[in-house]
């Protein structure tokens, strides 16, 4: 299953600038240095949020929780670098009652598998 409206998606600015490239920002920390070590900048915040779009309409939705609120999207899968590498990310999407669109809630790097596939 593919995120749904994918060509409606929405990446808030704020959530790139303020958080997931935020290295001050008390949770977002740890991923503002993994998405800074990749090459994605503050300066150029629109290259992480069309890196998490095409994340999206490039890998598969794996979870889906459905609230009173909305729905909850998690799509795990490879997300491409400024530096051309190629790294394991999973991201969240939102979709509100309200609302036909999904918007980015967090993207981290997935976690690495011990040797025994664990």
């Amino acid at each position: 299953m593919r995120l749904p409206n994918l060509e409606r998606a929405y990446v808030p600015p704020e959530k790139i600038i303020n958080y997931l490239l935020d290295t001050f920002h008390e949770q977002g920390r740890g991923k503002a240095l993994f998405f800074l070590h990749l090459g994605f900048l503050l300066e150029d915040w629109d290259t992480l949020a069309s890196a998490l779009i095409r994340h999206a309409a490039e890998n598969e939705v794996v979870s889906v929780q459905t609230t009173r609120f909305g729905t909850r999207y998690v799509v795990e899968g490879a997300l491409h670098t400024p530096g051309g590498r190629v790294v394991q990310v999973r991201s969240v999407w939102f979709v509100a009652t309200d609302a036909s669109y999904p918007r980015l809630v967090t993207a981290y790097p997935m976690e690495e598998l011990d040797d025994q596939g664990t």
